[in-house]
């Protein structure tokens, strides 16, 4: 009896693929023109005025990367009256599983109205039975860069100008068929049941009951006459359909959603157009489907949608309004959250927020951030001074090592606050609502007991259409059906609500959410991730520098352009574009436009700088940093003290330099030899400093995201170089493969500087530096946005042993009781920091830098070329030092001549305390608005004094909404900080009062 199972099981694939051909009938031609688009995308208005030259089935279009518009035209015969008609319309469309990643249509009516999208499992257009037929396809050669047999091989496809011109694909179908209903309904009842059975045990009734209705049904299907006998075979199984959801049945909440990468296998502008499918799909699919709920986030896809496809726009904000279209996220992009800086991860929230707020009236408490690699510690922070109560991520069930323990939990952050999260144990951000997906979910999820659901997003993302009515059609099957979890179609937030009451007491995390995989996004594509971090910085002065001279001399603060810039800067933080997992052409684009923001910002910069210098010849020194230095204030303007020269004497085949704060040995090997800070050795006995080291770097599975552990079998020590004195330093130059590095090697006050350029062209290789430092640190402080994180130096346990490559931001810090040293950089992020034994007892601390990479996929060109780039060593750092030097090497001073010192806007009297912004109020008010936090790491006490009449202070959010109000006196405002407390802080001035 139970081997019946199986032979139940292959009848109902071998009907089922039979009934699925049955469900369009009576086929009739259409006919088919086109017109080739020269270049970039046209409006719609234009291809619908061209001139169309008549095509066929079979015919080739589309050279990569461009665009056909297909005319479709023809005649519902009248004896199809009364019948529901589609046209079936194929491009070209294969390897269906990979939906998105292919060719792709939006289908157009005579006036310029957006239909629908036309994907591998969306063909279909509705045709109005008693119209002339008369569509328009706009049809994109997008290529097929991921494919099953070729997973992320080096392909010449990613660039426009190395993807050739041989089109690549062909009309495969254009033409009218009936949708028979219900044969269509058969073949979900089919589906739905089919797939239930399989994952219930042997052993269960259910199964049984569920394979004999099968069995009964199957055999009122007569395949020669399916569409006649498909009322008889449904009849048989209504029962079991009918049979409702055990009481303790799991809870799925299941929430339509495409997850679409704003950029990522193709360049941003078709992203606009995928945006453009995937919201008039959704749109389209709600007339006939009311319950579908759609959750979608990225206010930037939605702004694109707004400014380039408004008929589609409109459609958006008209089912907003009817809460069937659920703006969720709360951010700009769904962004990288490792590697912005803090700045820029708080505008993520405010541009995102502020965006649905002014579009829609929705305050989003939802952050969704399904995809990106790995959760920084300090979001929980930002997200609650957002204004959101919820998160949701789904990538951490991508960990190689490590199971993450929880699916609904309370997430800890850096400064203690805690925000209600949930990880949906469908393990995926694409579910189709298949039952295998379902029973997963159901097995998978770790909090039973405490809590009884979970989300579901489904639909088909990057393009492919989003959710389906096939998905709707399962959906209805399992809202109330015995043996499956219940599903419920609904709003994230009616989740979030109902899961957070019933589950108040829900585990904890503490820290950052490591992802154990895609290491190398922290260093793959340098100069993506340069330029991130020079706008971010320079983002700040332009800021601080335009807001003096506001307040100071009453100049007008360029909101629009700094608004407009932040956008682009954040765009380029998304999780594709800033961790360098994209095509050649994503990383080309952002590569011109940190070169335009630069320009634009360094030229707002000069200008401003000038009129706060006033006129006059006397040498200034303009000092961005929160802190001192040189004897120039903080935030501020002034004569500049002389350093302390260095001096470089000869010692062998190397030099000695020596300033009276260091006395650095650099050998004929070009490395550091020794170290002395105030007579001190701060590299460990017989070891070196800026060793750098080549490894091969061949990851198991994806090139440009992955550093898999096994890289650190094989090191190449790039020993061999030539040693010269420059003016005040050493310059060493090196060759290997086919590339060289020359640095000059200086000090800075109590620091060792090294100033890098490099010519790579190697191919599948890492390139790390390291120092071998004479302090026993068990574990490593990282800078991450608004303050540091800890991680072990040793591999004590599973969890520690993953992190053999990290993240941090200006610094890495290691310290003993009593002494530290930092590692500080101007644009590196991968790190890695490990102990070593030494012969006779102790450990020896190394801190490694990752330069570059050169993986092969998906852009074949990665990293090759020049790069210039700077880091350097901080003997004696403590945590402050370290974050001063980090600030000091990413913000350099910007000399020119003046009348005077330029007192700073706001001052703080605890160096602990770093103010991370100054600027004026979003709302164009005058208000100054300044963000600080507490970077020890313990509580503070300090006073904010603004460098203006100022007659108010409040406290606000990230949005600049008020929180507090302030007691304001002559000294300025006393704030207690908790550790790593960002608090927002907004002045009026005297003048603005009312």
């Amino acid at each position: 009896m139970h081997d019946d199972h199986v032979l139940i099981e292959q009848r109902l694939r071998r009907t089922l693929s039979r009934v699925e051909r049955a469900v369009y009938t009576q086929r009739a031609p259409l006919d088919v023109a086109v017109w080739p688009v020269d270049g970039e995308p046209v409006p719609v208005a234009e291809a619908l005025a061209a001139k169309y030259e008549p095509a066929r089935v079979g015919d080739r279009w589309g050279p990569p990367w461009g665009t056909a518009w297909l005319k479709i035209t023809g005649a519902v015969p009248e004896t199809w009256a009364g019948r529901r008609v589609e046209a079936l319309i194929d491009i070209g469309f294969r390897a269906t599983e990979y939906t998105g990643f292919h060719a792709e249509g939006l289908v157009y009516r005579r006036d310029g109205s957006p239909v629908k999208a036309l994907n591998p499992p969306t063909q279909w257009v509705p045709i109005a039975a008693d119209e002339p037929v008369e569509l328009y396809v706009e049809a994109a050669a997008n290529p097929i860069i991921l494919e099953r047999d070729n997973l992320f091989w080096p392909t010449q496809l990613g660039d426009k100008s190395t993807a050739g011109s041989e089109p690549l694909y062909r009309i495969e179908r254009v033409e009218l068929a009936i949708l028979e209903e219900t044969v269509w309904e058969l073949q979900h009842d089919l589906e739905v049941l089919g797939q239930l059975e399989a994952e219930l045990d042997l052993g269960d009734p259910r199964r049984w009951q569920i394979l004999r209705a099968l069995d009964r049904a199957l055999d009122r299907i007569d395949l020669q006459d399916i569409v006649a006998t498909a009322p008889q075979a449904r009849a048989e199984l209504t029962d079991v359909l009918a049979t409702p959801a055990r009481a303790s049945a799991h809870r799925v909440s299941a929430v339509g959603h495409a997850h679409i990468d704003s950029a990522w296998l193709w360049p941003t502008r078709e992203t606009v157009r995928k945006v453009a499918r995937t919201c008039a799909n959704v749109t389209e699919l709600m007339h006939s489907h009311p319950e579908l709920i759609y959750a979608m986030s990225s206010a930037q896809q939605l702004a694109w949608l707004r400014d380039e496809r408004p008929e589609v726009y409109s459609r958006v904000a008209d089912r907003v309004k009817a809460g069937q279209f659920v703006p969720v996220g709360g951010m700009w992009v769904e962004s990288d959250t490792n590697m912005p800086g803090g700045e820029a991860l708080a505008r993520q929230f405010a541009h995102g927020k502020r965006f649905f707020l002014d579009e829609f009236g929705v305050e989003t408490e939802e952050v969704w951030l399904p995809d990106s690699f790995g959760y920084s510690a300090a979001l929980p922070q930002l997200i609650a001074l957002s204004g959101s109560r919820w998160f949701l991520t789904q990538k951490i069930s991508w960990n190689q090592t490590n199971k993450f323990p929880h699916h609904t939990f309370w997430w800890e952050g850096l400064d203690g606050t805690r925000i209600f999260t949930h990880f949906p144990p469908v393990d995926t951000y694409n579910s189709k609502l298949a039952g295998s997906e379902l029973a997963h979910a159901v097995r998978n999820f770790a909090d039973k007991g405490g809590s009884t659901g979970s989300i579901v997003p489904f639909g088909f993302g990057d393009g492919g259409g989003g959710p389906t009515r096939d998905m709707l059609a399962r959906a209805k099957r399992l809202r109330d059906l015995d043996g499956s979890p219940r599903v419920v179609i609904e709003r994230p937030a009616e989740f979030f609500a109902r899961a957070e009451a019933e589950y108040a007491d829900a585990p904890v995390w503490t820290g950052e959410m490591y992802l154990e995989f895609h290491r190398g996004t922290y260093t793959t594509q340098a100069k993506t991730k340069q330029g991130n971090r020079r706008s971010e910085h320079l983002l700040r002065e332009a800021e601080l520098w335009c807001a003096t001279a506001a307040v100071r001399h009453g100049t007008e603060y360029p909101y629009e352009a700094l608004d407009r810039i932040w956008k682009l800067v954040l765009l380029q933080q998304f999780h594709d574009i800033l961790p360098g997992s994209s095509i050649h052409w994503v990383h080309r684009e952002a590569a011109a436009n940190y070169a335009a923001v630069a320009e634009e910002l360094n030229g707002l910069i000069d200008s401003t700088l000038r009129t706060l210098a006033g006129t006059g010849d006397t040498p200034l020194v303009f000092n961005a940093a929160p802190h001192a230095r040189n004897e120039v204030p903080a935030l501020g303007g002034g004569a500049a003290a002389q350093p302390t020269p260095t001096t470089v004497t000869a010692d062998g085949e190397g030099y000695v330099l020596d300033n009276d704060a260091l006395r650095v040995t650099v050998d004929g090997r070009g490395l550091l030899t020794s170290v002395l800070d105030n007579g001190r050795e701060v590299l460990a006995p017989g070891t070196v400093g800026n060793l750098l080291q080549l490894h091969p770097d061949n990851p198991n599975v994806f090139d440009a995201w992955d550093i898999d552990a096994f890289y650190r079998h094989v090191a190449t020590d790039l020993t061999d170089a030539a040693v010269s004195t420059v003016d005040g330093g050493v310059r060493v130059a090196r060759r290997f493969g086919e590339s060289t590095i020359t640095q000059v090697i200086t000090l800075d006050g109590g620091t060792v500087a090294f100033d890098t350029d490099i010519d790579w062209h190697e191919r599948e290789k890492l390139l790390k530096v390291g120092f071998d430092l004479d302090v026993a640190a068990d574990r490593s402080a990282s800078e991450i946005q608004f303050g540091h994180v800890y991680r072990p130096t040793h591999s004590n346990t599973s969890w520690d042993a993953a992190k053999f490559e990290i993240c941090a931001h200006r610094f890495v810090h290691v310290a003993e009781p009593g002494y530290g040293v930092a590692v500080v950089n101007d644009s590196t992020y991968g790190h890695d920091v490990t102990r070593r034994p030494r012969q006779g007892g102790g450990t020896t601390t190394v801190v490694r830098l990752s330069l570059l990479r050169a993986p092969r996929s998906p852009d074949p060109e990665t990293d090759q070329g020049q790069h210039h780039l700077r880091y350097a060593l901080v003997p004696g750092a403590g945590i402050v030092d370290a974050a001063r030097a980090g600030y000091r090497i990413n913000l350099p001073e910007r000399q020119l001549t003046g009348g005077g010192s330029v007192e700073p806007l706001v001052t703080v009297d605890d160096d602990g305390v770093i103010v991370e912004s100054v600027k004026l109020a979003d709302d164009r008010s005058g208000d100054v608005v300044v963000r600080l936090y507490e970077a020890r790491g313990g509580k503070a006490t300090v006073t904010l004094r603004p460098g203006f009449a100022a007659v108010r202070a409040q406290t606000v959010d990230l949005l600049e909404r008020p929180l507090g109000e302030l007691p304001l006196t002559d000294a300025g405002v006393a704030l207690a900080l908790r550790p790593f407390q960002i608090l927002t802080v907004r002045f009026t001035a005297g003048s603005a009062a009312g």
